[in-house]
């Protein structure tokens, strides 16, 4: 589990393709790696690895067919910039929100201008995601926990502060900059709550016929 805080941007240094899947490895620039073992996870772009292999200012990880088919791993190159991130600890502070490091889909930069010192962000999510995104609530964006401040259908805003902007790759992000997204976990699981035991019997979203049976209407 992750917060959302960027601790590093980082750098992909090697691509290992490996029968369909590939091993990264990742130069860790400032993120402190005194005290990462083998087989901890750090979030890389909000999608959460395990390391393999460790070096002083790198590691290595493998990532398989599935993470490669739903993130944008699978278009990274050597020398892409990415957003680090170590996995929580029960002393760290919870500055952001709760992320599973797990990304729901890929998102695109539709807006970006200023607002006063900081820049407004628009961007567009999958259409199956847009249930999930509400308005001053949670979202991770390439691993960082970020507030909404509209939404409209499947396209929301955000505001990006200065120092976020100098510490992330969003500051690099132009018009059309693809991102991966991780919606709120309350969100996900909610649904499924409320779908109760036809969550073993459909694959549907939440409908007002569901609600009214679930006793959500009188």
């Amino acid at each position: 589990m992750f917060t959302g805080i960027i601790l590093a941007v980082g750098k992909i240094s090697a691509i290992e393709r490996k029968s369909g899947d590939c091993r990264l490895t990742i130069t860790t620039g400032k993120l402190p790696l005194n005290d990462v073992v083998l087989g901890d996870s750090i979030a890389v772009n909000g999608v959460c690895l395990t390391a393999v292999e460790l070096g002083t200012d790198y590691f290595c990880a493998d990532v398989s067919n599935e993470t490669l088919s739903r993130t944008l791993l699978n278009a990274a190159t050597v020398g892409t910039p990415v957003n680090l991130e170590l996995a929580l600890t029960p002393t760290t502070r919870l500055g952001g929100h709760i992320v599973s490091g797990h990304v729901d889909g890929i998102g695109t930069v539709m807006e970006k201008r200023p607002d006063g010192r900081s820049f407004r962000f628009k961007f567009k999510a999958p259409d199956n995601l847009a249930k999930y995104i509400a308005e001053k609530g949670s979202i991770c964006i390439n691993g960082i926990s970020l507030t909404v401040n509209d939404v409209d259908g499947a396209v929301f805003s955000v505001n990006i502060v200065p120092h976020t902007l100098k510490e992330t790759t969003l500051g690099d992000a132009v018009v059309g900059t693809k991102v991966n997204l991780e919606v709120d976990l309350l969100a996900r699981y909610l649904e499924r709550l409320i779908k109760g035991d036809a969550a073993a019997k459909s694959h549907g979203g939440i409908t007002e016929e569901l609600l009214q049976k679930s006793g959500f209407f009188g």
